[in-house]
């Protein structure tokens, strides 16, 4: 999780630098950047469907070739159409990765101890985040190519490997009752249908302010870099501490509060320069916090039966929607520089003008969000929560 987050934050760190070594406009770097959230959905589904038949060993031995052939080529990419290949098979390395694992933690923990369980999982994306941009502020400091920063990714992803290495999974057992017949069943119930749909905002609400975060905010008068690291840092820190939160506020709550306090961080991002900037991302930082791991959590313990399939395809959801939004986001910068450009803006106030229109169309996001986990939490008010069901349990059914 830690290699998903470091090229994450990689990305965003150097996106300003390929534009300008490879002559590219804000939709073509949003394409390049969709190309990360296509991959992880394609490999998602597919190790949803394949879970129980390779098992996660090998889905993780997958990831790590696909890691690296996505390192590889982005460093000797040449050009748009290299980019584009080379983040793509990121992607698919990043979607083994929590096909692999997601469903392996549902099947070890239950209730509480299992949202407790995928928080702790899950916070490690965000701090590779802050390691990311720790280290791509530093180098870029010290001039330090964008091909530098890319090669550090591989230092995660050969950990990984070496740590797996000779390791004994959990088994992957068949399941008899959740039979992709069962899994596809349970996938088109009220509950889940009603999940993915909130899943496609909720991933775009964190998705979106970060992947951008170095063209939108680089004139707000804070360091961009530091922004992300400190959203992404106490993202991490909250998750950890994810399981008393959950117990409280159950997690319908959680859902409801997060996009309310993402709405507003979005919004002060969109009206502040300076040091309250990071203000903001504190906001920010609580908002969309618990959003993938409790969105997750939710299909393990409201849709069981969809299983290891279930999770993988919600996920799959989230980046497949952060992805078609990419080169939207990067057409809303594009539009709002032209606009402000024929309206003779000096350079400095064209970036910081963009880039808050830009944040406030990011606001529908969020504010879409409340309305449905309003609905969400009067819905499930009285239903009693539905334990996840194991797979092993599963197989003897």
């Amino acid at each position: 999780m830690i290699t998903t987050g470091l090229s994450f934050s990689i990305r965003a760190g150097i996106l300003t630098q390929l534009g300008s070594e490879f002559d590219l406009n804000g939709e073509q770097l949003g394409y390049i950047n969709s190309m990360w959230f296509f991959g992880f959905p394609i490999s998602m589904v597919l190790g949803g469907l394949f879970y129980h038949t390779l098992g996660p060993k090998n889905i993780m031995k997958i990831a790590f070739i696909a890691h690296t052939l996505g390192v590889v080529l982005t460093v000797f990419a040449g050009g748009y159409v290299g980019l584009l290949i080379s983040m793509l098979c990121i992607g698919l390395g990043t979607g083994c990765t929590e096909a692999a694992c997601n469903p392996m933690i549902a099947d070890m923990y239950s209730g509480n101890t299992m949202n407790k369980m995928l928080n702790r999982f899950h916070m490690w994306f965000p701090g590779g985040i802050v390691i990311g941009a720790l280290v791509s502020k530093v180098m870029t400091m010290f001039e330090l190519g964008w091909q530098a920063q890319m090669w550090t990714v591989m230092i995660p992803a050969i950990t990984y490997a070496v740590l797996f290495f000779g390791k004994k999974f959990p088994e992957s057992t068949v399941e008899g009752a959740s039979s992709l017949k069962g899994n596809f069943k349970a996938m088109v119930k009220p509950v889940y249908l009603f999940l993915i749909l909130c899943m496609a905002l909720t991933a775009i609400t964190e998705f979106g302010p970060g992947q951008w975060v170095e063209v939108i905010l680089g004139s707000s008068g804070a360091d961009p870099m530091i922004i992300l690291a400190l959203t992404a840092g106490l993202v991490t820190i909250l998750r950890f501490f994810a399981g008393p939160v959950v117990a409280k506020l159950g997690q319908t709550g959680v859902l409801l509060s997060g996009a309310v306090f993402a709405t507003i961080g979005i919004y002060l991002f969109s009206i502040v320069t300076g040091p309250l900037a990071y203000l903001a991302a504190v906001f920010y930082a609580l908002g969309y916090c618990y959003f993938w791991p409790v969105m997750v959590g939710a299909v393990a313990q409201r849709a069981p039966l969809s299983s290891a399939l279930g999770m993988s395809v919600i996920g799959a959801i989230g980046m497949f929607s952060s992805g078609i939004f990419q080169p939207i986001i990067g057409n809303w910068i594009d539009e709002a520089n032209t606009k402000n450009a024929a309206a003779g803006f000096s350079e400095e106030m064209l970036k910081l003008s963009t880039g808050q229109e830009t944040l406030e169309k990011m606001m529908i996001f969020p504010i879409l969000l409340i309305a449905l986990f309003t609905i969400f939490f009067f819905w499930q008010k009285n239903t009693k929560s539905v334990k996840s069901v194991p797979t092993t349990y599963l197989a003897k059914t």
